[in-house]
């Protein structure tokens, strides 16, 4: 890109803190950088016009996971371990909710429900069977159960009568939260660069050369919230693709609250009377495992037929839009916080959960510079 003498001065002038990211990680970690350095030049890059990863494209949970997710974790880790996942969640959100006021990012608490298809039904055993045990494991952090069991208030088809229901799940309009954070940023004299990648960085003496696709940048200090993006820099990070697609608007909608299906491999709500619906990664991890941000006939498909049999099976429905955002998984299901050096400082990999614990990734992210 050739740049005027006017844009070089301006965009490529040093900086004291750099972060490369504008989702909700760097603009989090931006703002808490804010309150520890009031005369501090910092600075976000982003490499597309929107953030690239899932912060804008998300579905909107403001979720912990539901029993069946929490019943999978337990086979491959300790009570203490699930625990402490689901409380770092649950703070998480209260962490974006002094960040981003409830009633600006819409933030609704309807309920969550598990649904289980007929063929799950050792799956749906399981849960119920299992639900005091989660409770009693919960309790020290919520204070109430957090799993009961009810009759489906809804009109779904080919589902198990009873569903699982949590209270303390909730919703958000990702659109307006992502708009508030830009906004909170603007007004405290945070700098966000869109269109500008990283290619690399070298650290030199007492500061860090970026090198970015417009061209170099120094900074003080270097801040990596690029999650599912970071696997060239950081080691157990691979991009996971989640597709979704959303209605049109539906006359008399009754479908309210979040929902999980299948292990939490899809998950649906409600916005402005449309029924938004993502998942399906399961059906081909090594191919959604991919920075590609494209949508498959495959999960697509399966999404449409989910739609036709079981969440409308009554109602007729046609698809307004469909994308993907890309996540950031790995082997362990914690996000990776760390410094790689005096000076530059990771936090990635948020495990499909960006939402609830994303602001909170960003302020330990900021607290690595003292």
């Amino acid at each position: 890109m050739q740049l005027s003498y006017w844009e070089r001065d301006q965009l490529l002038q040093p900086t004291d803190h750099l972060i490369i990211g504008s989702g909700i990680v760097g603009l989090s970690c931006a703002l808490h950088l804010r309150k520890k350095f009031p005369t501090h030049k910092i600075v976000v890059l982003e490499k597309g016009f929107l953030p690239e990863g899932a912060s804008t494209k998300n579905a909107g949970f403001a979720c912990f996971g539901s029993i069946s997710e929490i019943l999978s974790d337990l086979k491959s880790k300790s009570e203490e371990e699930v625990f402490q996942l689901v409380q770092q969640r649950w703070e998480g959100l209260k962490t974006l909710q002094l960040l981003v006021p409830p009633t600006q990012m819409d933030f609704q608490n309807l309920g969550g429900y598990e649904l289980f298809l007929p063929n799950n039904s050792d799956l749906f055993e399981n849960c119920k069977e299992k639900t005091t045990f989660i409770n009693r494991l919960l309790e020290p952090l919520f204070h109430s159960a957090v799993f009961s069991w009810k009759k489906s208030p809804f009109t779904f088809d080919n589902i198990h009568p009873e569903v699982a229901f949590n209270p303390f799940e909730s919703q958000i309009d990702t659109g307006k939260m992502m708009f508030a954070l830009v906004q909170l940023c603007q007004q405290n004299q945070i700098q966000i660069r869109n269109q500008m990648t990283v290619l690399e960085w070298a650290e030199m003496n007492d500061k860090v050369q970026v090198a970015t696709s417009i061209g170099n940048i120094q900074t003080s200090y270097l801040y990596v919230a690029t999650n599912g993006f970071s696997g060239n820099w950081v080691d157990d990070v691979k991009p996971a693709r989640a597709q979704v697609l959303i209605t049109k608007p539906i006359p008399n909608l009754s479908v309210k609250g979040t929902f999980h299906l299948d292990e939490g491999f899809y998950y649906f709500r409600n916005i402005h009377d449309r029924i938004l619906f993502g998942g399906g990664r399961n059906l081909d991890f090594v191919g959604e495992t991919t920075t590609e941000i494209s949508v498959t006939d495959l999960i697509q498909n399966q999404l449409e037929d989910y739609l036709k049999e079981v969440i409308l099976p009554k109602t007729p429905f046609e698809i307004d839009q469909r994308w993907s955002g890309i996540m950031g998984v790995g082997q362990e299901k914690k996000p990776i916080l760390k410094a790689l050096s005096n000076r530059v400082y990771v936090g990635v990999r948020m495990g499909g959960m960006g939402v609830a614990i994303g602001a909170s990734v960003g302020k330990t992210l900021s607290e690595f510079c003292n």
